[in-house]
């Protein structure tokens, strides 16, 4: 079984399902509740339904800039429409978040795959705290499941614990890990792991980076070099530069991917946390203002919790009463 027909198995389990409307729990009683409160005595959609909608949408952490477009897709439909009631908004907000999330991330992941290279290298960015580590021990599990021979490199060797974390989760999941001494040369234990993938045949190879958000001109070398030196491995690599966010921390979120796409050309996004905040809405702002693909997303603690995201699952949790 492929990297495709196995994910897109996973998303359409009914445990996957399960678990993604339980992980948009927080932020679906959150949402509804303030959108029922913007709504009441109230019978058509009139400028001060829209007002409090705005707000609705910016206090869930979907942001200012995205929030405007959405307010604004439906304030033409009700003047488009003529008949459109307050019953009709969560229909139309439901439509127009879909719609949004559509235009503007064409990667939807009923087709994804990683293609024909091999060995498929992932750098995985972002700062302390966000899940980075459990995410990619949650990965190679997934990719493992599927049939894949997978190495993690312990490439975060600034914090000793980083690289215990790392060797953990290999461990536990039973893949390869690459790792040196703390306080060695990141890049170095990237180009290793990399040789070392070439070298065992491995499918995929996932390099840890250190979640440390210093100076932008520091960080932009610290990841050029670490990209440069896997590149006389493999001369296409990384294949994925996959930045993990924690939903939870909201409009912080945000600042923090703005941090790191300015930094690296990162091309696929993680959301972790989505099962312990109110501020699942921060999937629809970032996906929508970085024009980056969101994905996975984290909706739980179990190891199977790091799902593929999919737009139309996503929505449609979102809106399930």
């Amino acid at each position: 079984m492929g990297l495709f027909d196995f994910f897109k198995k996973k998303q359409e389990t009914p445990e996957s399902q399960e678990a993604l409307d339980k992980g948009l729990e927080k932020t679906k009683e959150g949402f509804f509740s303030k959108i029922t409160k913007a709504v009441v005595g109230k019978a058509t959609i009139d400028d001060e339904v829209l007002d409090n909608l705005e707000e609705v949408l910016v206090m869930s952490d979907v942001g200012v800039t995205t929030t405007l477009k959405i307010v604004d897709r439906i304030q033409q439909r009700v003047a488009r429409d003529k008949y459109v009631g307050t019953d009709d908004l969560n229909r139309l907000l439901k439509e127009e978040i879909q719609d949004l999330l559509a235009e503007n991330n064409s990667n939807d992941f009923e087709h994804f795959e990683y293609g024909s290279h091999k060995p498929y290298v992932i750098m995985v960015v972002g700062v302390n705290g966000v899940g980075k580590t459990t995410t990619i021990g949650k990965l190679a599990h997934q990719l493992k499941e599927a049939g894949n021979k997978v190495v993690l490199g312990a490439a975060d060797t600034f914090r000793a614990a980083a690289v215990e974390q790392i060797k953990l989760w290999g461990e536990r999941v039973g893949v390869r890990v690459v790792a040196q001494a703390m306080g060695s040369d990141p890049a170095s234990v990237a180009f290793d792991t990399v040789k070392s993938a070439v070298a065992n045949g491995d499918d995929v190879a996932i390099i840890d980076t250190a979640g440390r958000l210093h100076n932008k001109v520091g960080l932009m070398n610290e990841l050029t070099k670490i990209k440069q030196v896997m590149q006389k491995v493999v001369p296409d690599a990384p294949h994925e530069i996959l930045l993990v966010l924690d939903a939870s921390t909201g409009q912080n979120a945000i600042e923090q991917a703005t941090q790191f796409t300015q930094a690296t050309a990162v091309n696929a996004l993680a959301l972790t946390k989505l099962d312990g905040t109110a501020k699942g809405g921060v999937v629809i702002g970032i996906s929508d203002q970085f024009k980056i693909p969101v994905k996975y997303i984290g909706v739980g603690e179990k190891i199977g919790d790091l799902q593929l995201f999919n737009k139309k699952d996503f929505v449609d949790s979102l809106f399930k009463s």
